[in-house]
């Protein structure tokens, strides 16, 4: 699915038009990519964690000219699925942590 595709699925679920929906989609990515830009991780807890990683700097070898070539170390981003999308995407069904308490101070 591109985005546009995505932007028209997210109108018709959420019942606003095409033109509100790419707004906020647009909207939504831009704030991700902001805070990944700063270095600080974007976690929407079920669905995923995006975060930037570090990628070391390592040689490679060309299949055709057997050139060795240095690829320098970088910043990529990255994402890491959440337990509620993973469940999805498997079938499998989550299993809840126990509920905590809180505890009361007494009088």
């Amino acid at each position: 699915m591109q985005k546009t595709g995505f932007i028209k699925e997210v109108a018709e679920a959420a019942g606003v038009t095409r033109k509100d929906a790419e707004k906020v989609v647009k909207t939504a990515l831009k704030v991700i990519e902001d805070n990944l830009k700063k270095g600080e991780k974007v976690t929407l807890t079920g669905f995923g964690t995006f975060e930037v990683r570090n990628r070391s700097a390592r040689t490679v070898t060309s299949i055709r000219t057997k050139n060795k070539t240095t690829i320098p170390a970088g910043k990529v981003p990255g994402f890491t699925a959440g337990s509620v999308l993973k469940a999805a995407i498997s079938g499998k069904k989550v299993e809840k942590k126990a509920d905590t308490k809180v505890a009361v101070g007494k009088k």
